[in-house]
């Protein structure tokens, strides 16, 4: 048996095993739309109206975003334009990619397959390539393959999921590419579960009316990004990494021409001129938004929202934040890290410390989040770990015990390795699991093809809002990074083939953008883009213990 819980946390364990058998037959129902909305006006952090903050300047003026997030929108940039020589171009190049995860990485491929020669591409990346939350996503891709589903039906979970505020061609785009997608990985040696006749092994996910989530095991997005990079590679796709972009270039127009980077190892700024730049940055989970862990990687701390808002390009959704509702609670060593919602999708159930079940186990994301953050804080009912941090108990074994043993090792190999490293054995105890800031909803206002409103300027995945609404569901994050890198690619590569390279780059919005701030009597210390998140003392050690909650 396990050894990795407390004594006292263990007499809860045991609750959750004598209620067990009884659990296993319950179909519990799914909330109806008044419960739905009270839960969420009560609980979601989205509905914090003290955790939001009107913007004051920019193309976006007037709306709601995290303050986090507001605070470096209207902070002044990390470089001064008058200290940068543009002059001089480091890397001049048909297509510069800003970002290496799934969407720029997907991107690079398809305006390979457009004509564009890899030698004229450059991704540029702040960490490694392939360092981003692509690469750490667990649960599965879906997409519409089966007799019985449709990219109809696939619509209309997303867009029920989304809260109906979805903008209706991404959707479209998003679901109607999807098998296509699939079939391209397939090409490519993407290997999904499968079973023993070779079909698609395809799971339910939250908030889904069909069972088309397609997967890896719970390392899906790591599977697709090892395929992904080792194309980019044989391609020969040039990659800068340690090299985020601090600003975007434009011309004497306005339109963007390339971007400025930064090595992050000397401090040198490199200028890259380009006829197509493509925005692929990814999100903002490091931002700990209302104090909340994540799941996030690294490097997630919203440059390119940043960059693509000083040049003029909308916010959407940004007041929409999406906790994952199984973050790990316990133990501290792997606070926020998610708890696939595979888990759930298996059999597991959550449930509270008296070994009750609570909630339907795949209700959309923010109504199983705002559910469990209710049962904790609301009605006191879930478990408190030894520094304070609060949880219900996703009961694991019970995928084992109603689908038979050796489900979990078999389909959850990475989530058992995270907790057998602290004698937790998921196969037998069932894990602590609290909601964690897991993606940004919203972001940079796009077009169909991933155009965006600036000419030059296109943008992917994460950073871009619209396709999902106020909600995502399961398995459209890894779809939306196909999709719209796949159209980001292509569209600019057709752009590069139609355009000249500016003759002149500079950072003009950038000072427009500047004496805005000044004039709307905004002054701020911290300069943005954060590039990477500070974590000293205090701030890092207790981060969890001062989770905001509505009560």
């Amino acid at each position: 048996m396990s050894d990795g819980y407390p004594e006292y946390m263990r007499k809860s364990i045991e609750k959750v095993e004598a209620t067990r058998e009884k659990r296993a037959s319950i179909d519990f129902e799914r909330m109806k739309p008044e419960e739905s909305q009270e839960t969420l006006d009560n609980f979601h952090p989205d509905y914090r109206k003290e955790g939001k903050h009107e913007l004051k300047v920019g193309p976006s003026k007037g709306e709601l975003a995290p303050i986090e997030l507001a605070e470096l929108l209207e902070s002044p940039s990390i470089i001064d334009p008058s200290e940068i020589d543009l002059s001089q171009v480091d890397y001049d190049v048909e297509i510069l990619i800003v970002g290496g995860g799934g969407a720029g990485t997907v991107a690079a491929l398809w305006a390979i397959k457009e004509g564009i020669d890899p030698k004229d591409i450059l991704i540029a990346t702040k960490l490694r390539h392939g360092d981003s939350n692509s690469m750490m996503a667990q649960g599965g891709i879906q997409a519409a393959d089966k007799e019985v589903d449709s990219p109809v039906t696939h619509y209309l979970d997303a867009i029920g999921g989304g809260h109906y505020t979805n903008q209706p061609d991404l959707l479209k785009a998003l679901t109607r590419d999807a098998p296509e997608i699939i079939k391209w990985h397939e090409k490519l040696g993407i290997m999904y579960d499968r079973d023993e006749n070779g079909e698609f092994v395809e799971l339910p996910g939250g908030g889904t009316s069909r069972y088309r989530l397609h997967s890896a095991g719970d390392y899906t997005g790591m599977e697709l990004m090892r395929v992904l990079m080792d194309e980019s590679r044989n391609k020969g796709v040039p990659v800068l990494e340690f090299a985020p972009a601090v600003e975007l270039l434009t011309d004497e127009k306005g339109n963007v021409g390339g971007a400025l980077l930064m090595n992050l190892e000397t401090n040198e700024y490199y200028v890259v001129r380009a006829k197509s730049t493509i925005m692929a940055t990814g999100g903002f989970g490091r931002l700990h938004v209302q104090s909340y862990p994540t799941s996030n990687h690294y490097g997630a701390t919203a440059d390119g929202l940043i960059m693509g808002y000083r040049v003029g390009i909308p916010l959407r959704d940004m007041d929409s934040v999406q906790y994952h509702p199984t973050g790990a609670a316990f133990p501290d060593q792997v606070i926020g890290l998610l708890v696939t919602e595979k888990v759930r999708s298996l059999g597991g159930q959550p449930v509270n410390a008296d070994g009750e079940l609570f909630v339907n186990p795949l209700e959309p994301r923010d109504v199983e989040a705002a559910a469990i953050i209710r049962e904790c804080y609301g009605k006191e009912k879930g478990i408190t770990t030894p520094t304070g941090m609060r949880g219900v108990w996703l009961d694991s074994p019970l995928i084992d015990f109603k689908e038979g043993e050796g489900t979990v090792a078999k389909r959850l190999p990475a989530m058992v390795r995270q907790y057998e490293r602290f004698n937790i054995d998921m196969t037998k105890d069932p894990i602590l699991v609290f909601p964690t800031l897991h993606y940004q909803n919203g972001g940079l206002v796009i077009n169909a093809d991933s155009s965006t409103p600036v000419d030059g300027l296109f943008a992917a995945g994460e950073v871009s809002g619209g396709v999902h609404g106020k909600n995502r569901l399961m398995g459209n994050s890894l779809l939306d990074f196909n999709v719209f890198g796949r159209r980001a690619g292509i569209t600019a590569a057709k752009h590069a083939r139609r355009s000249q390279k500016p003759s002149k780059l500079t950072l003009d919005h950038l000072s427009k953008y500047n004496k805005e701030l000044k004039d709307a009597g905004i002054e701020r210390k911290n300069p943005s883009p954060m590039l990477l998140p500070e974590y000293r003392g205090k701030r890092v050690l207790e981060r969890h213990l001062d989770v905001q909650v509505t009560l």
